[in-house]
């Protein structure tokens, strides 16, 4: 997480809510409880989290119009405009790591980390 917290230093954003504005970035307009699964997150965390993002403009939440308990959550342009600016450093990372791994290492670890993260979902 260290090259991500040296790109993410001059945006005054966490690295858990760089997930949340990538995986909404990457997925779209989406419930709390996808978001927290596909973000990494506890849900009562992604709770915390998404208040301050919408206090600051960067993401929406709105009442799903068939389900009132189930809150949408979306991107603002603000938002995005964070993605957009730290995607070619987010590349160059992602590619760092490649080259530091090499293709199937960095595949394996890929399938691991996806193995964990279902496992762990699979306890809660």
């Amino acid at each position: 997480m260290s090259p991500i917290r040296d790109m993410l230093a001059d945006s005054d954003i966490t690295e858990q809510q760089w997930r949340v504005l990538r995986v909404l970035a990457e997925h779209g307009p989406q419930d709390s409880s996808t978001l927290a699964s596909r973000a990494s997150l506890l849900f009562p965390s992604l709770t915390r989290i998404a208040r301050s993002m919408h206090d600051r403009g960067l993401i929406s939440q709105t009442r799903d119009a068939e389900d009132r308990r189930r809150q949408i959550v979306a991107i603002t342009p603000r938002g995005q405009e964070i993605i957009d600016r730290h995607t070619p450093a987010a590349v160059k990372i992602v590619e760092d790591f490649k080259v530091s791994l090499g293709d199937e290492n960095y595949e394996n670890l890929l399938d691991l980390l996806e193995q964990l993260h279902n496992n762990q979902k699979q306890d809660v």
